[in-house]
């Protein structure tokens, strides 16, 4: 498999159900957990109005970004990180970033509450926020293509763990990596959640782990007017195995300024998340990273902010002494 697929999702978007596009999803999630979606009725000028707020933001001093470091979001982990501050397995990204998520007043429970905004880049503010109510609904559109890719009803995910769903948004800005480096922009991993949405710029660098969990990488290149679907962790867990979160990486080859868009969608935070009916089976093999998912026990929040804590130690020893 040298490519990933692209799946037309407007029949979900349009009509809530398409039997082609759900089986051409089942077949991508079983093949690699990634695939492109086009058809997803995101405003090209809502993307363009974004790219450009996030290029202004990233240009400014770091005095100025530093304004809104993650540090004054306390437990609801949004602002802003220099480069080095975010750690993959242990290790530094080469990458600086700013965390957003669903808009809300001050909440006990982590990862909820309001965002950080830059004061020298207002119009970012009223951009992220439209984009977050955007990415919701094409995100859901997806979501019933892959209900029914495991003969659900299309509406089972919208009418059960993403009726109240996390969601968390992402904006990356990658600087170029020099001839030969060893370090990566985001190292292996997988996503926690559902599913992500990953729009990106022109420049590439995502690399996603060939089927059979060996040593070859797929190329994940930028695809005009689409964005890159790919599972995550809670999606392997509920489907046995059947569908799985496939690791990915990072560099920055290009030469030039890199920036991405992840945009996550997960389950209730309050949540348990058990594997679907029927679907206890058989389908783990050895994860990259040796972790077992059957054997978690608890909520999705408590599953989140264990990784999410990995990422930035500094604010989950905030989040734990706050009780």
């Amino acid at each position: 498999m040298s490519e990933l697929p692209v799946i037309d999702i407007s029949g979900l978007v349009g009509r809530g159900e398409d039997e082609r596009a759900a089986r051409e999803i089942e077949a991508a999630c079983r093949a690699s957990g990634f695939f492109y979606i086009t058809g997803h009725g995101v405003d090209p000028g809502l993307i363009t109005r974004l790219d450009a707020a996030a290029r202004t933001f990233f240009a400014r001093p770091e005095a100025e970004k530093l304004e809104i470091a993650m540090a004054r979001g306390g437990r609801a982990w949004r602002g802003f990180f220099p480069v080095g501050a975010e750690l993959t397995s242990g290790v530094p990204d080469r990458k600086e970033g700013l965390y957003f998520g669903q808009e809300a007043p001050p909440s006990p429970l982590p990862l909820h509450g309001p965002n950080l905004f830059p004061r020298g880049v207002p119009e970012l503010r009223d951009t992220v926020l439209e984009y977050i109510e955007v990415l919701t609904n094409a995100a859901q559109a997806t979501l019933r293509g892959v209900a029914q890719s495991l003969d659900l009803p299309a509406d089972y995910f919208a009418a059960g763990y993403t009726r109240n769903p996390t969601v968390l948004f992402r904006i990356f800005h990658y600087p170029p990596s020099p001839p030969r480096a060893t370090d990566w922009g985001v190292g292996e991993h997988t996503d926690y959640g559902l599913l992500t949405l990953l729009l990106q710029d022109d420049n590439g660098g995502l690399q996603v782990r060939g089927p059979g969990g060996g040593e070859a990488w797929i190329d994940a290149p930028p695809v005009p007017g689409t964005f890159v679907c790919n599972i995550g962790d809670m999606l392997d867990r509920m489907t046995g195995g059947w569908y799985r979160s496939t690791p990915h990486r990072v560099r920055n080859t290009s030469g030039n300024e890199r920036l991405s868009f992840p945009f996550f969608f997960d389950p209730d935070f309050t949540a348990e998340v058990p594997p679907l009916p029927g679907r206890t089976g058989t389908g783990h093999a050895h994860r990259w990273d040796g972790q077992d998912l059957r054997a978690f026990t608890g909520t999705y929040g408590d599953y989140l902010v264990a990784k999410v804590g990995k990422v930035f130690p500094e604010l989950l020893a905030d989040v734990n002494e706050d009780g």
